[in-house]
């Protein structure tokens, strides 16, 4: 089945899907984006996704490319069309096409947006998530503005890139003090020595993860006890287990930070029952 992708108004396979030299977004990172998940053929969180984008749309002054309703068409037709009933779907949005210039280009410059989607095998991601991942930290670099999911990424490209120089799969951005703020595309969880979850709050400072906040659902719905407040790389290291989560990974443990073993050095249980009951609480959308 060949790759179709949704471009301006048009559904193309992937050989002809083109966006303009002079697009915003390639030349000043001036756009946004939102991945979801497809699992079991639907898309889950879509309300969500869609409230976080409509978010960083206002924070940078970008008008929707459609009505939300359209939109959400269009999501399910590149499901559709791409065949994807495990994997992602991914949308970015623009400021649009305009001559080079820092400032905002004139009121009637529309949008410009593309959706893609690609499938996962979710059998070699629950192999991942049994055997857990390696995280490695990396000192905070970024502007302050990373609860907008703006497609300017270059400080995560190149924190997961030392990642993977470093056979970790994930990178941690740590501020001076030694606390943890985020992974390169996820949140940042620990089960603490008195079996709680923390994370830290997700008011300024991060990104407020749709997965995160499904997450504090999950919780309630397990009677799990969630404190959301900042921790230590060092508190994360003595945890009972770490874990990260994004709409790519749902719940994935992490069995080493910086070299050093969590706990025994295996995903541990509450990790992976959050894993288990992430579907059934999730919102459902059918693709």
């Amino acid at each position: 089945m060949p790759k179709i992708a949704y471009v301006n108004g048009r559904y193309l396979p992937h050989g002809q899907a083109m966006v303009h030299v002079e697009d915003r977004g390639y030349q000043f990172a001036d756009g946004v984006y939102e991945v979801c998940e497809v699992a079991r053929g639907y898309l889950i969180d879509m309300t969500r996704h869609l409230n976080r984008l409509d978010r960083s749309l206002r924070e940078l002054q970008i008008a929707w490319p459609m009505r939300r309703s359209a939109l959400e068409v269009v999501l399910r037709e590149v499901v559709r069309r791409n065949g994807v009933r495990n994997g992602l779907v991914y949308l970015q949005v623009t400021r649009g096409v305009a001559r080079r210039d820092h400032v905002f280009p004139a009121s009637a410059t529309r949008p410009a947006m593309v959706v893609t989607a690609k499938r996962i095998d979710p059998e070699t991601v629950a192999r991942r998530a049994a055997d857990g991942i390696k995280i490695i930290t990396v000192p905070e670099n970024r502007w302050e503005r990373v609860d907008i999911k703006s497609v300017g990424l270059l400080a995560n490209v190149l924190a997961k890139q030392q990642a993977k120089e470093a056979g970790a799969q994930e990178a941690w951005f740590v501020d001076p003090d030694r606390t943890v703020k985020e992974g390169g595309s996820t949140n940042a969880w620990i089960v603490d020595q008195e079996g709680k979850l923390v994370t830290r709050p997700a008011d300024f400072g991060i990104l407020r993860g749709i997965t995160r906040t499904t997450l504090l659902d999950v919780a309630a719905k397990l009677g799990l006890t969630v404190e959301e407040r900042p921790f230590s790389v060092e508190e994360a290291k003595r945890a009972r287990e770490v874990f990260i989560t994004s709409a790519t990974t749902i719940v994935m443990p992490v069995v080493a930070i910086d070299g050093e073993p969590v706990a025994n050095g295996h995903p541990g249980s509450t990790s992976l029952s959050l894993r288990e009951a992430f579907f059934d609480i999730a919102e459902k959308t059918k693709a």
